[in-house]
């Protein structure tokens, strides 16, 4: 009788131990922060400037996450997109959670083409229309407080 008791607690606490190794853990996601890695200056038309502390978007890994989980970003900071050769590039806003504004830059710094207040989680293709080598993300309002147009230019540099 005694055998047969502490068998059936032994059986009891590996029972209950298999379940608590097996019970699925709740992950958590570390927040994402601004990292300033350049700073990034937009020239007007009428010769006014927009001075942006800038993230940069480099390694394969870098463009295809972006702005990806983050729930904020500050009015002066931004992501640049650097890509190695100029072409046409869409993006979209899969597991974005801010709305943002695009500029596609080309390869001699000008903006070539704005897609204002992009939607947050959106999966709708945004394409550059023409070929960039830059695109630059900022919080969605920004194109028109800034007034900035198609034909303005930017000068970026690395901290």
């Amino acid at each position: 009788m005694r055998l047969l008791l502490l068998s059936l607690l032994f059986i009891g606490f590996v029972s209950c131990k298999n379940k608590a190794e097996n019970t699925p853990k709740e992950l958590t996601q570390e927040k994402i922060t601004f990292s300033p890695e350049g700073s990034l200056e937009i020239f007007k038309k009428d010769s006014s400037v927009v001075s942006l502390s800038i993230e940069l978007a480099e390694t394969a890994y870098e463009t295809e996450t972006g702005l990806m989980y983050r729930d904020s970003m500050k009015p002066d900071q931004g992501m640049l997109f650097v890509f190695e050769d100029e072409q046409p590039h869409n993006f979209y806003m899969k597991n974005t959670y801010i709305p943002l504004d695009l500029f596609f830059i080309t390869k001699d710094q000008k903006i070539a083409t704005i897609i204002k207040n992009a939607r947050p989680l959106d999966e709708t293709s945004l394409p550059s229309e023409v070929p960039v080598q830059y695109v630059l993300e900022v919080n969605a309002g920004s194109a028109a407080t800034w007034n900035i147009q198609e034909g303005d230019s930017i000068s970026w540099k690395r901290n």
